[in-house]
């Protein structure tokens, strides 16, 4: 059994993906997370979680997608650092 080394490799694609970012309270939070994603994933209306914080001042949005490659994951997540109000990916 070959052991895996790189990212690439602990992945099964396609496979189903779970993107978890948080970010300030909001819609437009919400949906500047989906549309970065929807640039390169379809994003089913579905798909997409919210929860606020303790305080309501922040929230994580969860979209859960199809990917097809290595290279479509990291396009999304270069996207998504690029939204204002972000805090945290995970």
């Amino acid at each position: 059994m070959t052991e895996k080394t790189t990212p690439e490799d602990l992945l099964d694609f396609p496979c189903h993906y779970q993107f978890k970012a948080v970010g300030v309270a909001g819609e437009l939070f919400q949906q500047a997370i989906v549309a970065a994603i929807d640039q390169h994933s379809v994003v089913a209306a579905d798909s997409v979680r919210s929860n606020p914080s303790g305080k309501g001042n922040y929230q994580s949005v969860s979209v859960l997608v199809t990917l097809q490659n290595y290279q479509q994951l990291t396009k999304i997540y270069a996207e998504m650092r690029k939204v204002d109000g972000l805090k945290m990916l995970l």
